[in-house]
């Protein structure tokens, strides 16, 4: 009975490892909320209703936006898109252009979808998310918007603690 006891003190006085904790950056709701805005705003100055998905750096969404009159089908488009952005780590379009040999296969993995029109959101060089735009004639048009949006936002990338 008593080494029980023993064993238990020698397991916490063990040193923690560097690697025991992590500290992560990742996009906060109102960054992610004022991106979204931004983007579906660019599109919309062009003539296009679109959405725009905004998730974090695990893939989880933190903000969409749907212009009134873009299809209920963008939301989803915009959101594999930004998660090929989480899975890659470039921007969609990179993606795709890049790795042409896989890209098939990838748009068979569920809530990945390797088309032009997601952006990665990066802070002093960090990964901390992804914004994915859908529904402009074309994700080349969905990609500007998208980084029309960081653009426009990028002193706050910059300035981040």
């Amino acid at each position: 009975m008593r080494a029980l006891p023993l064993l238990a003190l020698s397991l916490c006085a063990l040193p923690a490892q560097a690697a025991d904790v992590v500290t992560l950056k990742t996009v906060g709701m109102e960054l992610a909320r004022d991106l979204a805005q931004a983007a579906v705003e660019a599109c919309r100055a062009d003539g296009f209703q679109v959405s725009a998905v905004v998730v974090n750096r695990a893939g989880d969404v933190q903000a969409l936006l749907r212009d009134t009159l873009a299809s209920r089908y963008t939301l989803q488009i915009a959101q594999e898109k930004a998660e090929a952005v989480i899975l890659s780590g470039v921007a969609s379009s990179d993606f795709r252009r890049n790795r042409q040999d896989i890209r098939m296969e990838m748009n068979h993995v569920r809530g990945i979808l390797v088309l032009e029109g997601g952006v990665p959101i990066r802070s002093a060089g960090a990964l901390i998310g992804a914004l994915g735009v859908s529904g402009a004639p074309g994700g080349d048009k969905d990609e500007r918007c998208a980084q029309t949006a960081l653009d426009k936002l990028q002193e706050r990338l910059e300035f981040a603690q």
